[in-house]
């Protein structure tokens, strides 16, 4: 597994995906997918966080953008984010990915980030990896 730092990014341009009810049980390596989950305001600011209690609902999923302008789609918007990702050999699960985005949590908040208390999860394969990226609003950036 090979985690990147921490690191501020500002996405200058939104990423749009076709919205779908879920995500497929395996990420296939052909196929890029979005999450975007509200996370619990109690924990949302908690540099100890309850994993438990740590995601709220499931706002919206989506697979990359095919030639169907019909479909809904979703977006992960431009702005300013704090950023991590994991280059695994099989896409993280759900408690790997959770676990990722608490330490994005815990180092944001000790370095004085004011975070919003949206997540977004991409999964995506590239050079011969999948990968993981951890994105969290930073409301102090807009």
């Amino acid at each position: 597994m090979e985690k990147t730092p921490l690191l501020k990014m500002n996405l200058c341009r939104s990423l749009f995906f076709n919205k779908i009810d879920n995500l497929p049980l395996v990420i296939p390596e052909s196929g890029e997918f979005i999450l975007c989950i509200k996370i619990n305001t109690a924990e949302s600011s908690n540099i100890e966080p309850d994993p438990s209690q740590f995601l709220g609902n499931l706002l919206y999923s989506g697979q990359k953008i095919n030639e169907n302008p019909a479909q809904e789609q979703v977006e992960l918007p431009q702005g300013h984010y704090l950023f991590t990702q994991c280059r695994t050999n099989t896409a993280l699960n759900k408690e790997e990915w959770l676990d990722l985005a608490i330490e994005q949590q815990k180092d944001g908040l000790w370095e004085r980030n004011k975070l919003k208390d949206l997540l977004y999860i991409r999964f995506l394969y590239e050079d011969g990896a999948f990968v993981t990226q951890i994105y969290r609003g930073i409301a102090d950036g807009d």
